[in-house]
C-alpha cells in the first residue's frame, strides 16, 4: 500500500509539475475578471496529472477486477472521455452543451458498466444520475484555491477507509495523486486544476462511490454526506439563479465559497472551512454505516437542514458585507 501512494503522489507531484511549465509555455492561462475569484493570471489544467494517475491505476486493475471488470472499463472509457473534452476546452473553449453531451454519454457508460456488473436497476439510475451531476458540481465548484482538490481527497480518504478491493485501491491513488497537485494549488495557486481536471474528478468520485454503494447498497444513503458541502452550495445556488431568470451556464461568483472569499479577502479560510465540514461528514459517515436506515437517513435529513443554514447565513453576511461597500 505505501509504494502504491507513493507512486501516485509522485506520478501527481511530477505531473502537476510538468502540466505547469507546459501551461506557461503554450499561455493556458485563466485571467482575473469579474467572473473570477483570483487576481492574478495563472495557468490551469494541472488536474491532468491526475487523470493520469487513475488511469495507469485504472489499467494495473483491469486483469484483477473479476467480477466488477465491466464497471471498471466503463469508468476509465467515461474518464477518458470526460478528461479529453475538458483539456480540449482548456486550450479552446467549447460550447457548455457540447461538453454536456459528453458528460452524458460518459455517465450512460457509466450506468451501462453498473447493468452488466450488478444487474439492479435502482445502481444503474444512481450511477448514470452521481456520474452525471458530480461531473458537473465539481466543474461548479472549482472556483478558489484548493477547494476542489481538497474536497475530492476527503472523499476518497472515506471510500478508502470503508470499502474493500479495486475501490479502495483506486480511492487511495486518487488520494495520492491529488495530495501530489495541491501543493501546486493551495494556499497560494501556482496552477489550476483546469476542465480537464474539475470534471475528472466528479467523475472518478462518482464511480468510486457506485462502486462502495454496491458493496452495501443497505447504506448507500450515507454517502450523500461527504458530498454535502459541495452539493448544497451548488444547488441552492443554481437554484437561485433560475429563480432570478440567470443564464445559469455561464461563469459567475455567486456560490457561497465565493463570497466568503470576497469578503475575507483570503481563500484559504474558505478551503479549510469547507474540508472541516466534509472531514465532521466523514466522521458521521464512518458512524452511521452500522446503524438502522431509519437513524441513517434522519441524520443525512438534519446534516442537509443544517448545511442549508449555514449556506443562508454565509450568502447573507456576503449581501450585508456588499452593502456596507456600497455606502
Amino acid at each position: 500500500m505505501t509504494r502504491w501512494l507513493l507512486l501516485h503522489f509522485a506520478i501527481g507531484l511530477a505531473g502537476t509539475w510538468l502540466a505547469r511549465r507546459y501551461a506557461l509555455h503554450r499561455n493556458l492561462l485563466d485571467q482575473p475578471g469579474e467572473r473570477r475569484s483570483h487576481a492574478v493570471p495563472t495557468p490551469r489544467g494541472g488536474g491532468i496529472a491526475i487523470v493520469v494517475a487513475i488511469l495507469l491505476a485504472g489499467t494495473w486493475w483491469l486483469s484483477r477486477a473479476g467480477a466488477e471488470l465491466s464497471m471498471l472499463v466503463a469508468f476509465l472509457a467515461g474518464l477518458l472521455l470526460v478528461a479529453v473534452v475538458g483539456l480540449i476546452d482548456d486550450h479552446r473553449p467549447l460550447s457548455p452543451w457540447l461538453r454536456l453531451a459528453v458528460h452524458f454519454v460518459a455517465a450512460g457508460l457509466l450506468a451501462l458498466g453498473a447493468w452488466v456488473a450488478y444487474g439492479q436497476v435502482l445502481l444503474v439510475f444512481a450511477a448514470f444520475v452521481l456520474a452525471l451531476v458530480l461531473t458537473n458540481v465539481w466543474n461548479f465548484m472549482d472556483g478558489i484555491d484548493g477547494l476542489a482538490a481538497s474536497q475530492a481527497a476527503l472523499v476518497a480518504v472515506a471510500v478508502a477507509w470503508a470499502t474493500a478491493g479495486l475501490w479502495q485501491w483506486l480511492a487511495l491513488a486518487l488520494l495520492a495523486a491529488t495530495m501530489g497537485f495541491l501543493p501546486f494549488n493551495f494556499p497560494k495557486a501556482r496552477i489550476f486544476l483546469g476542465d480537464v481536471g474539475s470534471g475528472a474528478l466528479g467523475f472518478t468520485l462518482a464511480s468510486l462511490l457506485m462502486g462502495t454503494i454496491a458493496q452495501v447498497p443497505r447504506a448507500g444513503g450515507v454517502w450523500m454526506l461527504p458530498l454535502s458541502a459541495f452539493l448544497l452550495d451548488a444547488s441552492l445556488t443554481l437554484l437561485g439563479r433560475l429563480r432570478r431568470g440567470e443564464a445559469w451556464w455561464r461563469p459567475h461568483t455567486l456560490h457561497a465559497y465565493q463570497g466568503w472569499a470576497r469578503v475575507g479577502g483570503s481563500h484559504v479560510p474558505v478551503t479549510l472551512g469547507y474540508a472541516a465540514w466534509t472531514a465532521l461528514a466523514v466522521l458521521l459517515l464512518l458512524v452511521l454505516r452500522g446503524t438502522g436506515p431509519l437513524l441513517m437517513t434522519l441524520s443525512c435529513v438534519a446534516w442537509y437542514m443544517t448545511g442549508a443554514g449555514v449556506w443562508w447565513m454565509l450568502q447573507r453576511k456576503v449581501i450585508a458585507a456588499g452593502m456596507e461597500n456600497m455606502e
